[in-house]
């Protein structure tokens, strides 16, 4: 059974996360998954990792992504702060560089805890 998501109004926001995304996942998530980021991940991505930077997930959708795909994009979203609360912030770099890590098996019951629209912001090529 899938879990109800709140309502805006009545679901605490945390911040922003922002995830850099190539063509295909940007087009499950605009498109086909109806503001879902696609499960299951690929047996090599064990990791789902949301960005709580903007800079970051534009740097990694403009010089990564955009190499290996031709385009990169990021997306911007929210989350239920309470559900948030089970990921520890993780510093993977600099102080800037900080990231969620939700394992893959659990992104089903991370998308049904986004508050609102998946966004893109940002769009390179």
């Amino acid at each position: 059974m899938t879990p109800v998501r709140p309502s805006a109004a009545r679901a605490a926001r945390g911040p922003a996360a922002y995830r850099a995304t190539g063509r295909v996942e940007r087009e499950e998530v605009t498109r086909e998954r109806r503001g879902r980021f696609p499960a299951p991940r690929l047996p090599e991505q064990p990791i789902f990792y949301p960005v709580l930077n903007e800079d970051y997930a534009i740097r990694i959708a403009r010089d990564w992504n955009v190499k290996h795909d031709g385009a990169g994009f990021v997306t911007r979203f929210e989350v239920e702060s309470e559900f948030l609360s089970r990921y520890p912030v993780q510093q993977a770099g600099g102080q800037t560089i900080l990231e969620l890590w939700v394992p893959a098996e659990e992104l089903d019951e991370f998308n049904a805890h986004i508050v609102g629209e998946i966004q893109v912001v940002h769009e390179f090529r």
